[in-house]
């Protein structure tokens, strides 16, 4: 491995282990009990070296990849031209979802952690309404359709955004024993087929 490569690995260890802290902490102390003092020393870096990493303990929880992760938006960019539309965001969603699922532990307690703090709701929204509008951005261009004027783009980000929302809780509601890309896909299935148990 070249020392860019060695560096970059080490950065990556340092983020994770801030993450993994940040969420290890909130589930023994209780969020509001949380500090960056403590996070740091936890992952046994210096208060300014959190900084280089994450802005503050919010995003380190929100976004433990760190604010340059890939979101949705950039997977459907990476998804080949001639795949259809709805197949390459289904092909989007599951390279999001296998990354999330990949630390199930930790995924668990970061959700449990959410359901459990009122606080951190307006900024979870916030970032929700932040990636939905990217990813609707990505659907127009893909399919020739503008984000501003045209229902496709906004309306197929508004129902992949609440798939996933439903199918995270449906599985941390199950323990996890259930493969979150299947939960996501039976929801993007029900979207699909008009919902036909509720008409």
């Amino acid at each position: 491995m070249t020392e860019r490569g060695l560096r970059e690995r080490k950065k990556a260890d340092t983020r994770a282990a801030l993450a993994a802290a940040t969420v290890r902490l909130a589930v023994d102390r209780g969020w509001d009990h949380v500090t960056v003092e403590a996070i740091a020393a936890a992952a046994d870096v210096s208060y300014r070296t959190f900084f280089n990493y994450f802005s503050s303990k919010e995003e380190a929880l929100l976004q433990p990849g760190g604010p340059d992760q890939p979101r949705l938006s950039t997977r459907l960019r990476a998804v080949p031209l001639d795949v259809m539309p709805l197949a390459a965001v289904r092909t989007a969603v599951r390279a999001e979802l296998v990354e999330l699922e990949a630390d199930p532990i930790g995924l668990l307690e970061r959700l449990t952690v959410l359901m459990s703090t009122p606080s951190l709701l307006p900024r979870l929204v916030e970032m929700s309404a932040t990636d939905e509008r990217a990813f609707a951005l990505a659907v127009a261009e893909r399919t020739g359709t503008d984000a501003d004027a045209d229902l496709l783009p906004v309306l197929l980000a508004a129902v992949v955004s609440a798939a996933l929302r439903v199918s995270l809780l449906r599985w941390q509601a199950q323990g996890g024993t259930t493969p979150l890309t299947e939960l996501a896909d039976e929801a993007l299935d029900a979207v699909a087929a008009g919902l036909p148990a509720a008409s």
